[in-house]
């Protein structure tokens, strides 16, 4: 019943602000991309990362590249804001400050090529990512890599895709994986890593003239989405099956990899 109430009062909030955006984003575009939002950020909730590879490829459906970016990044800011004041006290710090070096190079790099890259290329090549991912999900099984040396390539590798596409997170669960951590703190340390790449990510893409305050106000109206897939995840996680829950993302991604890659 009270999740009714909130999709009830989101379709009132949309509806009686229509009126400020009509003619310079449709409600059909922005109804998109809300759609978006609340997939991968249900999704984020459940698992603690793979919200943006859920959410990329829908708001490619109506917006450039760089657009999608901006709006995503946007949106793990409010998420890493909320989760790591939550839960502050489980992260272990350690391994952020391993990771912070070779972050912020990545993600530098990885907003440079998304600043002056080609959109179709980026595109298969975010296609090419995901498929990969889901590749290893599927094989990798409980094998992690042991050697120490790897975290800065990883974080490097991680930090690029975090900046080109907001993927990177499979690429640093690897990394967290090696340390000897509880489930509870293993998740809140991935929630860390988040915090990270978006504390540098959001000055960037604005200083690159992706991220503007346009697209923060049209953000605005797309919140109630995001808030209520927040909600609903948190209620989810306890009842659904994670077996399933695993498989069902798996088919997603592989969707939508196909998609980009072929269309």
């Amino acid at each position: 019943m009270e999740s009714i109430l909130q999709i009830e009062n989101l379709w009132i909030f949309l509806t009686r602000n229509f009126t400020k955006i009509e003619g310079r984003m449709s409600l059909a575009i922005l109804l998109v991309i809300g759609l978006g939002i609340f997939l991968g950020f249900f999704i984020q909730t459940l698992i603690g990362f793979a919200g943006a590879l859920i959410a990329l490829p829908i708001l490619l459906l109506v917006l450039g590249l760089k657009d999608a970016i901006a709006y995503i990044s946007i949106f793990y800011f409010f998420s890493s804001v909320y989760l790591i004041a939550q839960e502050w006290r489980h992260i272990d710090r350690k391994i952020i400050l391993k990771l912070t070096g070779a972050t912020i190079i990545g993600v530098g790099l990885g907003i440079w090529v998304l600043a002056y890259g080609k959109p179709l290329f980026l595109k298969k090549a975010l296609g090419v990512f995901i498929l990969l991912y889901v590749s290893y999900t599927m094989y990798a099984k409980d094998k992690v890599f042991k050697q120490p040396k790897l975290t800065f390539i990883f974080g490097l590798a991680g930090g690029f895709f975090s900046g080109l596409f907001s993927t990177g997170g499979p690429l640093y669960v690897i990394i967290v994986k090696n340390s000897s951590l509880t489930m509870k703190s293993f998740r809140a340390t991935m929630f860390g890593v988040l915090g990270l790449i978006t504390a540098i990510r959001i000055p960037t893409l604005y200083s690159a003239g992706i991220l503007n305050i346009e697209q923060v106000k049209y953000a605005m109206y797309i919140m109630p989405f995001f808030v209520l897939a927040v909600y609903l995840g948190k209620k989810a996680y306890a009842k659904i099956n994670e077996l399933v829950l695993k498989n069902i993302v798996l088919a997603l991604l592989s969707i939508s990899g196909i998609m980009l890659v072929f269309n």
